[in-house]
């Protein structure tokens, strides 16, 4: 094993559209990959009631996972319910401190709901909070001491609540696999039918790949991409330490000076 990997956001399939690729491509390295939902999927159906709809996500994203075997951690909260409070924090904590990943991998810090903003702000805290022994975790859990490195996958659709274009630190190249990442996103059957139905064939999926060739336009080493931008080391780990840098080095493109 080369390194830990946790990748962690709000809903069923918001890995498979902004992160997979990079972690098929972590998993290829030798990395071990941990894969965690905060939310459970409850409100993601028009057809089936909360319960029932849950259900089918918690299974999709564990096929997801298990596609690149990696470690699954059960989400925590209903959809909606994902708020910047110290009972979540202190699970999500929990679990940060058992994981104890040498690489978080978050959602963007701007998004267009706040399930995705606050996701990304707890999974930040929670890595803060690692080694304070001072501040309780459910489960209880010792302190860790280790250096964790945090990106901050894109928002959805590439834009912030204002809908304004986000430009990432550096791409990470996913031509390779982007069948990987697109049989990923396909487990979320439940997501693409409803989709489907109310918006035409395979919007769930070409959507995916058209979010990933805008970030590969950026760049003029691949069609698709990740794009990734770096969280304030403070209190995480060292200041030049960039390890996605150092384990993809032939997929990894900075982008240039002077888009953003």
């Amino acid at each position: 094993m080369i390194c830990k990997v946790f990748a962690i956001a709000a809903h069923a399939d918001d890995i498979e559209f902004r992160m997979a690729g990079t972690l098929i491509l972590l998993a290829k390295a030798g990395c071990e990959i941990h894969y965690m939902n905060i939310a459970n999927g409850s409100c993601g159906s028009a057809e089936h009631d909360a319960e029932t709809i849950a259900a089918i996500r918690l299974e999709e994203s564990k096929n997801a996972a298990n596609k690149i075997n990696a470690v699954f951690h059960s989400p925590l909260v209903n959809d909606i319910e994902i708020f910047y409070e110290k009972n979540l924090l202190a699970k999500i904590g929990s679990v940060m401190r058992s994981v104890a990943p040498d690489i978080l991998l978050v959602d963007g810090p701007m998004d267009y709901m706040e399930d995705h903003t606050i996701s990304s702000r707890l999974a930040v805290t929670a890595a803060f909070t690692r080694a304070m022994r001072n501040f309780p975790v459910d489960p209880p859990k010792e302190p860790v001491f280790n250096q964790v490195t945090v990106y901050h996958a894109q928002p959805h659709g590439n834009r912030d609540l204002l809908n304004r274009f986000v430009f990432p630190d550096f791409l990470i190249n996913i031509d390779s696999v982007i069948k990987e990442k697109s049989d990923m996103l396909n487990e979320h059957k439940s997501q693409k039918e409803w989709l489907e139905k109310s918006q035409g064939f395979d919007v769930y999926l070409n959507t995916m790949k058209n979010f990933s060739r805008e970030l590969g336009n950026l760049s003029a080493k691949c069609e698709f991409a990740e794009g990734w931008r770096y969280h304030n080391p403070l209190g995480l780990c060292n200041t030049d330490s960039n390890p996605l840098r150092d384990i993809l080095q032939s997929k990894f493109n900075e982008v240039p000076s002077g888009l953003g």
